[in-house]
């Protein structure tokens, strides 16, 4: 069973029509178009389930890079969730910009990594804010807007 990630579509794309682009290519399984959940519209990808591997593969390189109401639609084997980037915005090794301090290779103190010491945090010696130090703590009710 392959799951097949096509990427670039037209908002207009449905699922009926790419159902209708990959059945001559063989059996399948599933076919979903993304949509948003606010409006319902379409999110330009979706995904085609094919239980039989060959076919899949045929599919992947008929389809990629054609033309499609207008846009050149990506076609590719779909990766797991625990490979892709995770929530919005996240980037893989985190840290999230800001002043991180002085690295080794632009003169700062530290490891040949960049990695300073545990009493010296990037600001004077402070430690930097993190949402986890008040996981467990509960929230204040907010006031009314008048």
């Amino acid at each position: 069973m392959k799951n097949l990630f096509v990427g670039n579509m037209s908002f207009q794309t449905t699922a009926a029509d790419l159902r209708a682009l990959f059945e001559p290519f063989g059996q399948l399984a599933r076919v979903h178009v993304a949509t948003d959940r606010e409006t319902g519209r379409a999110r330009g990808f979706g995904f085609v389930e094919m239980p039989n591997d060959d076919e899949a593969a045929k599919a992947i390189a008929a389809l990629d890079g054609k033309d499609l109401g207008g846009r050149n639609l990506k076609v590719n084997e779909a990766r797991p969730k625990s490979e892709s980037s995770g929530p919005r915005g996240a980037r893989p090794g985190g840290g999230g910009g800001g002043d991180r301090g002085a690295s080794a290779d632009r003169g700062g103190s530290g490891d040949r990594n960049g990695n300073r010491g545990p009493s010296s945090g990037g600001r004077g010696g402070k430690e930097r804010f993190s949402n986890e130090d008040y996981r467990e703590v509960a929230r204040q009710p907010r006031e009314p807007r008048w």
